[in-house]
């Protein structure tokens, strides 16, 4: 079990980063898969940077706990997606659906999810341990 959580976390952190690494090098045509538009040169500066930053961050936690077996790492990407499903449920209340609302939020909900149950199950190291 701990083999087949820990490939999964490898492998959703590889989606992860490529999504970072897709916002980087094609910031305009990736944002419109996302419902999003750049205005002009800061549009694309701020996403090139806030959804590389999201989903890099995101990615690199994942994929480093997951080799290391390190589930402490894990408590980031966990955090980030798990606010990112729940202010989306917020805003289906407030704001009303749209087509395709249930792909991104299932996509999150399979993150917290799975790095739920590798937290539980991967060993957590403590900072001592880190630094030596």
């Amino acid at each position: 079990m701990r083999l087949i959580l820990t490939a999964l976390v490898f492998l959703f952190g590889l989606f992860d980063l490529f999504m970072g690494l897709n916002f980087l090098l094609n910031p305009a045509q990736t944002a419109a898969g996302f419902g999003l538009e750049a205005n002009g040169t800061q549009g694309l500066s701020t996403l090139r940077a806030d959804f590389t930053a999201f989903f890099g961050v995101v990615a690199v936690c994942m994929m480093i706990g997951a080799w290391r077996r390190n589930a402490d790492l894990l408590l980031v990407p966990m955090a980030v997606m798990g606010i990112a499903v729940t202010v989306r449920a917020l805003s289906l209340g407030l704001d009303g659906t749209y087509p395709g609302w249930q792909v991104p939020m299932v996509v999150e909900a399979l993150h917290v999810i799975l790095l739920l149950a590798a937290w539980r199950v991967l060993p957590h190291h403590k900072i001592e341990e880190l630094t030596s």
